[in-house]
């Protein structure tokens, strides 16, 4: 059995798949092995899995009948696989130099059910952003493994699976699979955190997440940005499914949810301006169902606590005002910064009640 396997999704890959695999072999491990996923890639991919196949054993590819996507394509890889962990890597990403030795020893030392590592982000340009896991408790250091309730400020790492090395007996155990859809990552990593005992982390960066500057879904103006709340019910099914796992976290990340929610709706190139509404109204009802009955910590500054307020009240119109003049401020010059009266005198935690109102009473929506 291999220690290691990692899970190579592909699809219209051509410019990128030579390079993520190379930055794989040049590591020369033993231990682990490559599982290759042709998701019935239309462009000259199929023909570079081909030939690194034939020249690299260590390589195995696992070719779908028709385009499944990422969640459905790693989903075959992790079936096929046959390591002690499984690593999901996106076939336009790479792995650093050394980082193959690092995990494998972290997970000799620790023996975790998941590790999550450092990453960063790799821009076009050729600037790294690093993503250190420093800031889950800053100012002390982690145990050696954890469990999720004892460091809930796992929420706070970006929920990529792509920095994730999970015990594949394990994973088979939970059930959790990835589902279809944009968001994928929400619906498989925060599950598989609670349910699972044993998590490590390595603060080295030991993945480069290749930003592009198109292309990718987080610059796509499309519905498909729906699908945020289809993977977050999912986490709250899952939730609801295992209460005595999720008590202590669940309000953390119901606040996070929510937060996520408008960050989707906040970003420019995302929602198409006529269903905005929609879409808010959509994030009302996430809202509605799954608050705790206690409240939640909001997570950000004072105006993040105002526009979950605004959600509370189903408020569209208001929030879409006040948002307006926020982005107005920050452009002001010495102003930057500056929280509004109205959120700076809102303390961080949003209480229980309060239900829908119509777009009519907005006016008193914050009072």
């Amino acid at each position: 059995m291999a220690l290691l396997s990692l899970i190579i999704p592909v699809f219209r890959v051509e410019k990128y798949l030579a390079a993520c695999l190379d930055s794989v072999l040049a590591q020369r491990r033993a231990d682990v092995e490559i599982v290759a996923v042709d998701d019935a890639s239309d462009d000259g991919s199929s023909a570079i899995l081909a030939s690194y196949a034939q020249r690299h054993p260590e390589i195995t590819v696992v070719t779908l009948d028709r385009n499944g996507g990422l969640g459905a394509a790693r989903n075959a890889g992790i079936a096929h696989a046959s390591g002690r962990y499984v690593w999901c890597v996106d076939s336009d990403d790479w792995l650093p130099d050394g980082s193959l030795d690092a995990v494998a020893d972290r997970l000799d030392r620790t023996d975790p059910d998941i590790l999550i590592t450092g990453y960063s982000r790799v821009y076009p340009d050729g600037r790294a952003e690093e993503h250190p896991v420093t800031g889950i408790a800053p100012g002390r250091q982690l145990p050696e493994v954890f469990r999720f309730a004892d460091e809930p400020g796992l929420l706070d790492v970006l929920w990529i699976a792509c920095n994730k090395v999970i015990k594949r007996d394990r994973l088979i155990d939970t059930g959790i699979t990835f589902q279809s859809g944009w968001y994928e990552d929400v619906s498989f990593v925060i599950p598989l955190l609670v349910a699972t005992d044993r998590i490590a982390v390595l603060d080295r960066d030991c993945y480069a997440y290749r930003q592009h500057d198109d292309g990718a879904i987080t610059r796509t103006v499309s519905d498909r940005h729906f699908d945020v709340f289809d993977q977050w019910q999912r986490v709250f099914t899952y939730l609801d499914a295992h209460p005595g796992r999720a008590a202590g976290v669940r309000p953390l990340i119901f606040g996070r949810m929510i937060w996520h929610c408008l960050q989707v709706l906040g970003h420019p190139h995302r929602v198409p301006r006529s269903h905005r509404r929609r879409y808010f109204r959509r994030t009302c009802e996430l809202y509605r169902r799954h608050r705790p009955a206690g409240g939640y910590p909001v997570p950000g500054n004072g105006n993040e606590t105002v526009k979950h307020r605004l959600v509370a009240a189903n408020a569209y119109s208001l929030y879409q005002t006040l948002v307006a003049v926020w982005s107005l401020r920050k452009r002001m010059p010495g102003r930057a910064g500056q929280t509004p009266p109205s959120a700076a005198a809102r303390p961080g935690t949003v209480p229980a009640r309060g239900g829908a109102v119509d777009d009519e009473a907005e006016e008193g929506a914050i009072r």
